[in-house]
């Protein structure tokens, strides 16, 4: 995964082997992974998506694949079925059984997948994956964890095992001190972290599953990455460290590339409209370009994953004060930067034939006697003046040069923005569910639908046409800012302005990129990023509508 030193920006995450047996389970920890009970209204259930709602009251009885088992273990899983509370429902789970010593394994555990047939599945499969390495945790010798399954007999879903176990593997310890508990802490679960899982009951075919175990393993590589940088405060993750960060996935992998443009190169670029954003910080502009070309082959499509990159948002002069400005949090306004920076990790280890650039105009939104101020009137590098209602609404300003240079790379299939651009969304959308617009039916359902397949949920919204004359200047050709209300919508509306005649997407991330309740950054994005990415190594260009 990602390298850096322990108070860097990223730091190495321990290694795990996933491995499929056919041996009997044995040693200290065994988990046996069970679906929910099904029931004659599943197939109405799973047309919208929804669980039961009596899951929890179903008699779960033990699958007869797992009746051999059974008998090994002495009527163990039988027993922890007579549990009533465990229902097989999504991330349900029993406590830890300890056998009786002599036997070949010491202690079982049941978790839940949830129905079979849910849309939801592979996030449980993820789930499974990841309560197997943290059970373990609890445990001072269980080196090697067993999972059974009754019949894993899809690739996506150990897919999502293996990258469930993978993502356990990570724990924020970056910036705990010497304090004696910190590292107490640190070194115990060190200590105890598992370093193999081997997986039972999995039909998937042979030659199938070296590719999902890595799949899996790339996935979660590049969400824990995205993690790493969305979590890290803004005196470590700087556009600097934001550039190294790419730099280094292209040093990684052969079939990536990156150049940095600094200041003056944008400066001849004409790209005014990042390059004022970025005036009142001591922190240099980094224009970040990486690219993913597929070695040997011609790459069917060739898109651009743009994603915002302000490392700091202070709000500029229009600063951010008082309780609901959420200026503590503003390190997380790369999130959209952070995304695709792990989707290119990913995407990197996958190797679609696709060809992907992936684009960051990284820089601080501060305020100084250098910052730009409300009433500014700037020039973006498609020649487009702006001026400047608001020095809040920069993310925007930011993504309008990135959008242009993307275009201008000529012959791109889709052009897809990811930003924490408003609060409007987290108002509208909430924590769980991203905002999506589009100019191309096609390409927002793609994304609809990779977002669904991979647990990364996104609504498109309207590009409100009669709203656009909120962003009307009697100055300038436009107006940061719209009108009252609408503000996602108005958002979306201005940066359709930088992007001509290429299919294009705009992702608001700003309430899904971080959820106190998940535990802060959520890495939200990267899975729907590589599922889409991947999907269009056989898909036809979209007509624009």
């Amino acid at each position: 995964m990602a390298a850096g030193d322990k108070n860097g920006a990223t730091v190495e995450v321990p290694s795990i082997a996933v491995e499929v047996t056919a041996d009997a389970p044995s040693g200290e920890l065994l988990i046996v992974a069970l679906h929910a009970a099904a029931s004659p209204s599943d197939d109405a259930d799973d047309a919208d998506g929804a669980e039961a709602e009596n899951e929890e009251d179903k008699a779960l009885s033990l699958p007869p694949q797992l009746a051999g088992l059974d008998a090994s273990l002495s009527g163990a899983l039988s027993e922890l079925l007579e549990d009533a509370t465990f229902s097989g429902s999504a991330g349900s789970s029993t406590p830890i059984l300890r056998m009786p010593s002599g036997g070949s394994v010491k202690r079982v555990a049941l978790v839940g997948l949830g129905k079979a047939g849910s849309p939801k599945v592979d996030a449980a499969y993820r789930d499974a994956g990841s309560f197997a390495i943290k059970t373990g945790l609890t445990l001072k010798a269980a080196q090697a964890v067993r999972m059974a399954f009754a019949d894993l007999d899809s690739p996506t879903g150990l897919a999502a095992v293996a990258e469930g176990a993978h993502l356990a593997m990570f724990s924020d310890s970056r910036f705990k001190g010497t304090l004696k508990a910190s590292v107490t802490a640190e070194k115990k679960r060190e200590e105890r972290l598992p370093r193999t899982l081997s997986l039972s009951g999995v039909s998937v075919a042979a030659s199938d599953v070296s590719g999902a175990i890595g799949r899996g393993a790339a996935l979660a590589a590049g969400v824990t990455l995205t993690k790493q940088l969305v979590a890290a405060p803004a005196n470590v993750v700087t556009p600097t460290s934001l550039a190294e960060t790419a730099q280094g996935i292209a040093a990684a992998f052969p079939d990536c590339e990156c150049e940095i443009l600094e200041q003056a190169d944008c400066e001849a670029l004409g790209m005014g409209s990042f390059l004022a954003v970025g005036r009142g910080s001591s922190e240099p502009p980094k224009f970040i370009h990486l690219t993913y070309k597929p070695a040997g082959a011609s790459a069917v499509k060739k898109v651009c994953l743009v994603g915002k990159g302000i490392t700091f948002d202070s709000g500029g002069y229009n600063i951010k004060a008082g309780a609901g400005s959420m200026i503590a949090l503003m390190k997380f306004d790369m999130g959209g930067s952070g995304t695709v920076l792990g989707a290119a990790r990913a995407i990197a280890e996958l190797k679609p034939n696709v060809e992907v650039h992936f684009i960051v105009a990284s820089c601080e939104n501060m305020v100084s006697a250098n910052a730009y101020r409300p009433g500014d009137i700037i020039t973006a590098s498609n020649g487009k003046t702006i001026e400047v209602g608001n020095t809040d609404a920069e993310g925007r300003l930011s993504l309008a040069d990135a959008l242009v240079f993307a275009e201008k790379l000529g012959d791109v299939d889709y052009i897809v923005d990811l930003a924490t651009l408003t609060g409007a969304m987290i108002v509208s959308l909430g924590h769980d569910v991203a905002g999506l617009f589009s100019t191309n039916d096609g390409l927002a359902e793609a994304l609809t639908s990779a977002g669904k397949a991979t647990g990364d949920p996104m609504w498109r919204l309207p590009l409100v046409e009669s709203y656009r004359e909120g962003l009307n200047s009697s100055l300038a050709d436009m107006n940061n800012i719209g009108g009252k209300g609408a503000g996602s919508i108005t958002a979306a509306l201005f940066l359709r302005e930088f992007v001509k005649k290429t299919p294009w997407a705009h992702i608001d991330i700003a309430g899904t990129a971080w959820s106190e309740k998940k535990g802060g950054a959520t890495g939200f994005g990267v899975r729907a990023l590589c599922h889409w990415v991947s999907s269009l190594e056989k898909d036809t260009p979209a007509e624009s509508k």
